[in-house]
Protein backbone atom coordinates (compact mmCIF):
# COMPACT_ATOMS: atom_id res chain seq x y z
CA UNK A 1 0.00 0.00 0.00
CA UNK A 2 0.77 3.50 -0.32
CA UNK A 3 3.18 5.33 2.24
CA UNK A 4 5.19 8.04 3.19
CA UNK A 5 7.15 5.57 5.70
CA UNK A 6 7.75 8.58 7.91
CA UNK A 7 6.04 7.05 10.77
CA UNK A 8 7.58 3.60 10.07
CA UNK A 9 11.04 5.32 10.15
CA UNK A 10 10.39 7.22 13.58
CA UNK A 11 9.44 3.89 14.85
CA UNK A 12 12.36 2.14 13.42
CA UNK A 13 14.49 4.76 15.21
CA UNK A 14 12.43 4.03 18.43
CA UNK A 15 13.00 0.21 18.14
CA UNK A 16 16.24 0.25 16.41
CA UNK A 17 15.56 -1.24 12.98
CA UNK A 18 15.82 0.43 9.42
CA UNK A 19 13.54 0.21 6.81
CA UNK A 20 15.71 -0.60 3.16
CA UNK A 21 15.38 1.88 0.22
CA UNK A 22 16.10 0.33 -3.01
CA UNK A 23 17.18 1.87 -6.21
CA UNK A 24 14.93 0.63 -9.06
CA UNK A 25 16.84 2.02 -12.04
CA UNK A 26 14.31 4.53 -13.15
CA UNK A 27 11.04 2.68 -13.16
CA UNK A 28 12.33 -1.20 -13.78
CA UNK A 29 9.13 -2.55 -13.22
CA UNK A 30 11.30 -6.33 -13.13
CA UNK A 31 13.22 -4.70 -10.45
CA UNK A 32 10.17 -2.45 -8.57
CA UNK A 33 8.14 -5.69 -8.72
CA UNK A 34 10.63 -7.47 -6.98
CA UNK A 35 10.86 -5.25 -4.57
CA UNK A 36 7.45 -5.22 -3.49
CA UNK A 37 7.31 -8.67 -3.85
CA UNK A 38 10.23 -9.38 -1.22
CA UNK A 39 8.52 -6.83 1.26
CA UNK A 40 5.45 -8.48 0.98
CA UNK A 41 6.81 -11.65 1.59
CA UNK A 42 9.11 -10.29 4.63
CA UNK A 43 6.22 -8.44 6.20
CA UNK A 44 8.44 -5.33 6.36
CA UNK A 45 8.08 -1.82 5.21
CA UNK A 46 10.41 -0.79 2.24
CA UNK A 47 11.27 2.42 0.07
CA UNK A 48 11.27 2.53 -3.65
CA UNK A 49 14.35 5.10 -4.44
CA UNK A 50 14.33 7.26 -7.74
CA UNK A 51 17.32 8.75 -8.72
CA UNK A 52 16.96 11.41 -11.17
CA UNK A 53 19.43 10.52 -13.90
CA UNK A 54 17.78 6.83 -14.23
CA UNK A 55 14.26 7.80 -14.97
CA UNK A 56 15.60 9.83 -18.07
CA UNK A 57 14.84 7.07 -20.26
CA UNK A 58 11.34 5.80 -19.21
CA UNK A 59 10.24 8.87 -17.69
CA UNK A 60 9.65 10.18 -14.43
CA UNK A 61 5.93 9.82 -14.37
CA UNK A 62 6.39 6.30 -15.56
CA UNK A 63 7.90 5.48 -12.50
CA UNK A 64 5.56 7.43 -10.26
CA UNK A 65 2.65 5.07 -12.24
CA UNK A 66 4.62 1.69 -11.84
CA UNK A 67 5.82 2.29 -8.44
CA UNK A 68 2.43 3.20 -7.14
CA UNK A 69 0.78 0.13 -9.44
CA UNK A 70 2.92 -2.19 -7.88
CA UNK A 71 3.16 -0.75 -4.15
CA UNK A 72 -1.46 -1.18 -4.53
CA UNK A 73 -0.55 -4.82 -5.18
CA UNK A 74 0.69 -5.92 -2.04
CA UNK A 75 -0.27 -5.00 1.81
CA UNK A 76 3.00 -3.79 3.26
CA UNK A 77 3.66 -0.07 3.47
CA UNK A 78 5.60 1.27 0.40
CA UNK A 79 6.72 4.72 -0.27
CA UNK A 80 7.60 6.04 -3.52
CA UNK A 81 10.73 8.59 -2.97
CA UNK A 82 13.44 10.94 -4.76
CA UNK A 83 16.80 10.56 -4.15
CA UNK A 84 19.49 13.19 -4.54
CA UNK A 85 17.04 16.17 -5.67
CA UNK A 86 19.08 18.60 -6.67
CA UNK A 87 16.84 21.74 -6.22
CA UNK A 88 13.75 23.34 -4.83
CA UNK A 89 12.65 22.90 -8.97
CA UNK A 90 13.17 19.30 -9.34
CA UNK A 91 11.72 18.53 -5.73
CA UNK A 92 8.36 20.43 -6.40
CA UNK A 93 7.94 18.19 -10.01
CA UNK A 94 8.29 15.33 -7.92
CA UNK A 95 5.75 15.99 -5.13
CA UNK A 96 3.31 17.18 -8.18
CA UNK A 97 3.91 13.79 -10.02
CA UNK A 98 2.72 11.51 -7.01
CA UNK A 99 6.51 11.03 -5.01
CA UNK A 100 5.62 10.11 -1.38
CA UNK A 101 8.69 11.10 0.23
CA UNK A 102 11.67 13.78 -1.16
CA UNK A 103 15.47 13.97 -1.00
CA UNK A 104 16.87 17.57 -1.47
CA UNK A 105 20.35 17.26 -1.62
CA UNK A 106 22.04 20.67 -0.99
CA UNK A 107 25.57 19.07 0.56
CA UNK A 108 27.35 20.85 -1.75
CA UNK A 109 26.57 24.20 -0.61
CA UNK A 110 27.40 26.30 2.39
CA UNK A 111 25.18 25.22 5.36
CA UNK A 112 23.13 28.19 5.67
CA UNK A 113 22.37 27.67 1.44
CA UNK A 114 21.90 23.78 2.00
CA UNK A 115 19.60 25.34 4.78
CA UNK A 116 17.63 27.88 3.17
CA UNK A 117 16.72 25.34 0.07
CA UNK A 118 16.43 23.10 2.46
CA UNK A 119 13.60 24.45 4.48
CA UNK A 120 11.84 25.97 1.35
CA UNK A 121 11.15 22.23 0.14
CA UNK A 122 10.02 21.16 3.67
CA UNK A 123 7.52 24.35 3.54
CA UNK A 124 5.80 22.99 0.55
CA UNK A 125 6.56 19.46 1.32
CA UNK A 126 4.99 19.14 5.01
CA UNK A 127 2.05 21.01 4.06
CA UNK A 128 0.88 18.29 1.48
CA UNK A 129 2.65 15.80 4.33
CA UNK A 130 5.30 14.71 2.56
CA UNK A 131 8.26 13.89 4.56
CA UNK A 132 11.78 15.63 3.32
CA UNK A 133 15.00 14.22 4.06
CA UNK A 134 18.07 16.21 4.18
CA UNK A 135 21.72 15.93 3.76
CA UNK A 136 24.82 17.57 5.44
CA UNK A 137 28.01 15.99 4.10
CA UNK A 138 28.39 15.75 0.18
CA UNK A 139 28.07 11.72 -1.12
CA UNK A 140 31.27 11.58 -3.59
CA UNK A 141 30.03 8.79 -6.16
CA UNK A 142 33.02 6.48 -6.76
CA UNK A 143 33.78 5.89 -10.73
CA UNK A 144 36.58 4.23 -12.39
CA UNK A 145 39.50 5.95 -10.88
CA UNK A 146 38.27 7.25 -7.96
CA UNK A 147 39.70 6.22 -5.02
CA UNK A 148 38.64 9.12 -2.26
CA UNK A 149 36.27 8.00 0.11
CA UNK A 150 36.54 9.62 3.02
CA UNK A 151 36.11 13.56 2.14
CA UNK A 152 32.61 13.98 3.37
CA UNK A 153 32.19 13.07 6.81
CA UNK A 154 30.52 15.94 8.34
CA UNK A 155 31.24 17.75 11.55
CA UNK A 156 29.34 17.30 14.50
CA UNK A 157 29.25 20.79 14.79
CA UNK A 158 28.28 22.15 11.63
CA UNK A 159 25.16 19.38 11.58
CA UNK A 160 23.91 20.95 14.86
CA UNK A 161 24.44 24.82 13.31
CA UNK A 162 22.34 23.02 10.06
CA UNK A 163 19.30 21.83 12.48
CA UNK A 164 19.10 24.90 14.25
CA UNK A 165 18.32 26.10 10.73
CA UNK A 166 16.27 23.98 9.00
CA UNK A 167 14.21 21.25 10.52
CA UNK A 168 13.79 18.39 8.09
CA UNK A 169 12.07 14.72 9.15
CA UNK A 170 15.00 12.58 8.39
CA UNK A 171 18.67 13.13 7.83
CA UNK A 172 21.59 11.87 6.14
CA UNK A 173 25.16 12.41 7.41
CA UNK A 174 28.11 12.02 5.33
CA UNK A 175 30.34 9.97 7.56
CA UNK A 176 32.95 8.44 4.87
CA UNK A 177 30.32 6.44 2.75
CA UNK A 178 29.69 7.10 -1.27
CA UNK A 179 27.89 6.36 -3.99
CA UNK A 180 29.27 2.95 -5.73
CA UNK A 181 31.55 0.02 -4.95
CA UNK A 182 34.69 0.76 -2.53
CA UNK A 183 37.92 0.97 -3.42
CA UNK A 184 38.87 -1.39 -0.46
CA UNK A 185 37.73 -0.90 3.11
CA UNK A 186 35.70 2.40 3.97
CA UNK A 187 36.65 3.79 7.12
CA UNK A 188 32.93 4.58 8.02
CA UNK A 189 33.16 7.12 11.27
CA UNK A 190 30.39 5.82 13.26
CA UNK A 191 31.64 8.02 15.79
CA UNK A 192 29.78 11.01 14.45
CA UNK A 193 26.75 9.13 14.20
CA UNK A 194 26.99 8.80 17.85
CA UNK A 195 28.17 12.31 18.57
CA UNK A 196 25.14 13.69 16.43
CA UNK A 197 22.38 11.29 18.34
CA UNK A 198 22.96 13.20 21.56
CA UNK A 199 21.59 15.98 20.19
CA UNK A 200 18.77 15.21 17.75
CA UNK A 201 16.39 12.18 17.71
CA UNK A 202 15.77 12.27 13.98
CA UNK A 203 15.72 9.39 11.86
CA UNK A 204 19.21 9.10 10.25
CA UNK A 205 19.91 7.95 6.88
CA UNK A 206 22.82 5.66 5.31
CA UNK A 207 23.63 6.06 1.42
CA UNK A 208 26.02 4.13 0.22
CA UNK A 209 25.21 0.57 1.40
CA UNK A 210 26.69 -1.42 -1.20
CA UNK A 211 30.07 -3.06 -0.58
CA UNK A 212 30.01 -2.06 3.25
CA UNK A 213 30.39 -4.58 6.11
CA UNK A 214 27.10 -5.92 7.32
CA UNK A 215 29.10 -5.56 10.65
CA UNK A 216 29.16 -1.63 9.85
CA UNK A 217 25.65 -1.26 8.62
CA UNK A 218 24.37 -2.76 12.06
CA UNK A 219 26.21 -0.67 14.42
CA UNK A 220 24.95 1.77 12.26
CA UNK A 221 20.97 1.30 12.90
CA UNK A 222 21.88 0.48 16.33
CA UNK A 223 22.89 4.31 16.44
CA UNK A 224 20.24 5.87 15.15
CA UNK A 225 20.20 4.76 11.06
CA UNK A 226 16.54 3.98 10.43
CA UNK A 227 16.80 3.81 6.42
CA UNK A 228 19.80 2.41 4.55
CA UNK A 229 20.30 3.19 0.57
CA UNK A 230 21.26 -0.18 -1.78
CA UNK A 231 21.44 0.68 -5.07
CA UNK A 232 24.71 -0.46 -7.15
CA UNK A 233 24.36 -3.80 -5.39
CA UNK A 234 20.65 -3.88 -6.58
CA UNK A 235 21.35 -3.06 -10.62
CA UNK A 236 24.37 -5.84 -11.18
CA UNK A 237 22.38 -8.67 -9.31
CA UNK A 238 19.88 -7.49 -11.43
CA UNK A 239 22.18 -7.76 -14.42
CA UNK A 240 23.80 -10.68 -13.83
CA UNK A 241 20.08 -12.24 -13.28
CA UNK A 242 19.04 -11.87 -16.73
CA UNK A 243 22.20 -12.78 -17.95
CA UNK A 244 22.22 -15.68 -16.39
CA UNK A 245 18.35 -16.54 -18.05
CA UNK A 246 19.89 -15.39 -21.31
CA UNK A 247 22.21 -18.65 -20.73
CA UNK A 248 20.18 -20.86 -19.12
CA UNK A 249 16.59 -20.60 -20.05
CA UNK A 250 15.02 -22.19 -23.39
CA UNK A 251 13.42 -18.48 -23.53
CA UNK A 252 12.58 -18.85 -27.64
CA UNK A 253 13.06 -14.47 -27.12
CA UNK A 254 10.24 -14.12 -24.94
CA UNK A 255 11.70 -11.11 -22.76
CA UNK A 256 8.96 -11.99 -20.14
CA UNK A 257 10.40 -15.02 -19.45
CA UNK A 258 13.71 -13.43 -18.90
CA UNK A 259 12.18 -10.64 -16.87
CA UNK A 260 10.43 -13.00 -15.10
CA UNK A 261 13.38 -14.84 -13.90
CA UNK A 262 15.63 -11.89 -13.37
CA UNK A 263 12.76 -10.53 -10.79
CA UNK A 264 12.25 -13.63 -9.29
CA UNK A 265 16.19 -14.25 -8.54
CA UNK A 266 16.26 -10.75 -7.41
CA UNK A 267 13.57 -11.12 -4.34
CA UNK A 268 16.48 -13.06 -2.59
CA UNK A 269 18.74 -10.22 -2.70
CA UNK A 270 15.98 -7.95 -1.43
CA UNK A 271 15.05 -10.15 0.79
CA UNK A 272 19.16 -10.31 2.22
CA UNK A 273 18.93 -6.55 2.18
CA UNK A 274 15.71 -6.59 4.55
CA UNK A 275 17.19 -9.33 6.86
CA UNK A 276 20.14 -6.58 7.40
CA UNK A 277 17.93 -4.19 8.15
CA UNK A 278 16.23 -5.75 10.81
CA UNK A 279 12.99 -4.60 9.01
CA UNK A 280 11.37 -7.86 8.14
CA UNK A 281 7.89 -8.33 10.43
CA UNK A 282 7.94 -4.70 11.05
CA UNK A 283 5.01 -3.59 8.80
Amino acid sequence: MLSTNLEMMQKARKEGYAIPAINTQGGNFDIIWAICKAAEEMNSPIILAHYVSTGAFSGHDWFVEVAKWCANKVSVPVSIHLDHGDSFDRCMKALKLGFTSLMIDGSTLPIEENAAMTQKVIDVANSFEVPVEAEIGELLRLEAGIVQENKNTANPEDVKKFLSLCQPDTLAIGIGNAHGYYQGEPDIRLDVLEEVATFTDLPFVLHGCTGMSEETIKEAIKLGVSKINFGTEIRYKYVEHYQEGLETLDHQAHSWKLSQYASTKLMDDVKHIIELSGSAGKA
